[in-house]
């Protein structure tokens, strides 16, 4: 009997299995048969919703056990007190006191050229020659009636000692020699003024006149002179740093042309504020040993114009504003071993940025936990889960 069962149950089990491969989905497909396709089609449908029906409520229960599925997820940056220089960021142009065109102090022909372009000359060399038009003729004569008033002047001097003569002649004949020797040296003077001398050592840069022109006085240029070893910048500052950008602050010179950064300080701060645009002018010394800095060259200027020996730093991405006009951050209190804490909102003041940086005056200690990604999405007594914590950078 129990022989006969078993081998039912087997018949049973081989029957069943041969149904299900007949009404697979592939053997349906092959019969072609537009009622069994759509049979099988909406058997599969139903299987369907029953499977989602189950996972709906799996879903839900899950929902009820698991507390931490719906923590934001969020970084978060650790503050530390550090050294901030601010700097202020400017334009300026490089420059050099000793930078002339020579204009002549006679006006007359140019005879004589001394120097060329690219040449180094020193302070006091002959440069060029302006013909004196007659003058050095004019002295020779009067360096002639100059000895005939002194020895004049002189005779009667002694004849006045030996009380021989009268008071008037002697004072005519001094006056006489005094005029005549001022004459000589008002002809020298102006005879000195048709040599033309470098006024400073430095180099020719440019022939701007050639030999053999006519020159006027104080209007045509000669040629221009330079020195390179007395460089600066010379940039206008706004009013507001009047007390910040002093003498001696550090500055960093970038020069892009050269591809060149010094390290420097202001040598001199304007005391006078420009009324036309509202500001002072600050000159950067500029050290030139190499002599590659160029005048009228442009350069950026970084003046370190404050600096806080212990600021607290943090990125100006992770902090918002209220509608009572009060900055904030989010902080993390209560982090238990899981990294799940709850968002603060913390009320801020800040001062200077930098960049994408900003210093917090008030509000926040050193080594308090501000939320970075996700400050935008939590609320104030939120539970969060902390991923890591982020480099501040």
């Amino acid at each position: 009997m129990k022989y006969i069962f078993s081998l039912f149950i087997l018949a049973l089990l081989t029957v069943s299995c041969s149904g299900e491969k007949k009404n697979s989905v592939e053997n349906v497909i092959e019969t072609g048969n537009l009622e069994t396709l759509r049979a099988k089609r909406g058997e599969l449908v139903g299987e369907q919703q029953a499977i989602n029906n189950k996972i709906k409520l799996l879903d839900e229960k899950i929902k009820t056990l698991d507390t931490v599925k719906h923590v934001p997820l969020i970084t978060t940056i650790k503050t530390e007190t550090e050294v901030f220089n601010h700097v202020l960021e400017l334009q300026g142009n490089v420059t050099t006191k000793d930078l002339l065109t020579i204009t002549p102090e006679y006006s007359g022909i140019l005879t004589n050229v001394y120097v060329k372009e690219g040449q180094k000359v020193t302070k006091g060399q002959t440069l060029a020659k302006i013909d004196d038009g007659g003058l050095s003729q004019q002295l020779s004569q009067l360096k002639i009636q100059a000895e005939l008033a002194k020895t004049t002047y002189e005779r009667q001097q002694r004849l006045w000692e030996q009380n021989i003569g009268s008071e008037i002649q002697f004072l005519q004949s001094k006056s006489t020699y005094e005029s005549q020797e001022e004459a000589v040296n008002q002809l020298k003077q102006q005879i000195a003024k048709t040599t033309v001398k470098a006024p400073f050592s430095g180099t020719i840069d440019d022939i701007i006149t050639e030999q053999g022109s006519v020159v006027a006085a104080g209007q045509s240029p000669l040629m221009r002179i330079v020195n390179l070893n007395n460089m600066y910048i010379e940039t206008e500052v706004p009013e507001r740093y009047v007390s910040d950008v002093t003498k001696g602050k550090n500055v960093s010179v970038n020069i892009p042309v050269l591809g060149k950064t010094i390290e420097t300080k202001i040598r001199q701060a304007g005391d006078f504020i420009n009324p036309a645009n509202r500001t002072f002018k600050v000159e950067v010394e500029i050290p030139n040993k190499d002599k590659s800095i160029k005048p009228n060259l442009s350069a950026r200027l970084k003046i370190n114009d404050y600096t806080n020996e212990k600021a607290i730093l943090i990125p100006q991405s992770v902090v918002s504003e209220n509608s009572d006009g009060e900055q904030y951050v989010y902080v993390v209190s209560d982090k238990d071993a899981r990294g799940i804490g709850t968002a603060e909102r913390v009320i801020i003041k800040t001062g200077k940025t930098q960049g994408d940086i900003i210093e917090v005056l008030e509000g926040l200690n050193d080594g308090a936990e501000i939320i970075k990604e996700g400050a935008r999405s939590v609320r104030d007594g939120q539970p969060v889960e902390v991923l890591n914590i982020d480099e501040k950078n």
